[in-house]
């Protein structure tokens, strides 16, 4: 279920000047790299504060946390205890986000998959076993509902088990780092973490930021744009099969694994995005869609007005074919080809 997430293009619109009488805007522009990707902030500011100490200071606490790729981390020394580790507020904000996603989505968002991740080469262990006495073994330790809260701790039924944030903590680490920007008095900002973003206000030319969603097609020597979505106070994320998938004995298979069955998906569903207020839901809720499919993802956005979505997919006739939600039809421009 881990994702490689896509990035997206952000259509930076030129810088307007205003009159001497008004404040002077200034556009900020902070980057560089964090949990394995980089991280793009714009923001709106009057005073020229330049905020890249605490925003690389909160992605370090962010990692420190929840990074399976840091031994050290409490999510990593999670994975290692017998069953009880005491955690901080950001594994439990995740976790609820976690648990909450997979309630909804029936255990098609499953994070203690990490085991079966691991096993099919998409995982921070990359055992590439996939033989099928190893998955339905692997599959017995694949259960959020054996994990807990208690007060400060998380418990675990089975010391076997391991957890896997990967496929939320990208999203709600947007969500952190709007957070902190919220804190300084900020209005107008774009916070972009590994291709999960957040806007609020409008940027430098006082409209709504403009995002780019990439035409889902393997081998592209350029990103082609499939549609632009005009973001206002929202999040956004999308996750697709389309660029990273398993090889084996000539066959290629999706990174995307069906926690119910510990086997990648099959269907004709290649990206999926996702609006919706938080970004750590946005993330969860982009995963769940490339699990269950086209269908099952019309579904659960008809039982969950909150949430939207634009979802690209695969005809008969092997031509892109896209479904948008009735929310998002005010705030996007799909592509002429696609009109």
């Amino acid at each position: 279920m881990t994702m490689k997430k896509i990035f997206y293009s952000v259509l930076f619109l030129s810088f307007l000047s205003c009159g001497d009488s008004a404040p002077k805007k200034q556009k900020m522009v902070v980057n560089g790299y964090a949990q394995g990707t980089t991280y793009n902030i714009i923001y709106i500011s009057e005073t020229g504060v330049d905020y890249q100490r605490a925003i690389d200071s909160t992605l370090i606490e962010i990692d420190n946390s929840l990074s399976t790729y840091q031994k050290k981390s409490i999510i990593s020394k999670f994975n290692q205890a017998d069953s009880i580790l005491e955690v901080d507020q950001l594994f439990k904000d995740v976790f609820n986000i976690s648990k909450q996603v997979f309630q909804i989505s029936e255990g098609a968002f499953d994070p203690t998959i990490a085991p079966i991740v691991n096993a099919w080469g998409f995982g921070f262990e990359n055992l590439h076993s996939t033989d099928s006495t190893t998955i339905d073994s692997l599959k017995q330790l694949v259960d959020f509902n054996q994990i807990s809260l208690t007060n400060n701790s998380a418990v675990k039924a089975n010391k076997g088990m391991m957890l896997d944030f990967n496929a939320v903590a990208q999203g709600y680490s947007v969500d952190v780092l709007a957070s902190l920007l919220d804190s300084k008095g900020i209005n107008n900002y774009l916070v972009e973490v590994g291709g999960e973003l957040k806007a609020k206000g409008v940027n430098i030319n006082d409209t709504l930021w403009r995002i780019g969603i990439d035409k889902p097609i393997e081998g592209l020597e350029e990103r082609e744009i499939e549609a632009i979505v005009n973001l206002e106070n929202k999040a956004l994320a999308t996750s697709g099969n389309y660029r990273k998938f398993y090889e084996k004995d000539g066959m290629k298979y999706s990174h995307t694994i069906n926690p119910k069955t510990g086997y990648p998906v099959e269907h004709n569903l290649l990206s999926a995005t996702v609006i919706t207020n938080d970004c750590g839901v946005a993330d969860a809720f982009a995963t769940v869609f490339m699990v269950v499919g086209l269908q099952d993802a019309k579904e659960i956005l008809s039982e969950n007005k909150n949430i939207e979505a634009l979802l690209i997919y695969n005809d008969e006739d092997g031509g892109l074919q896209s479904f948008m939600s009735d929310g998002l039809k005010g705030f996007i421009e799909l592509n002429d080809d696609n009109k």
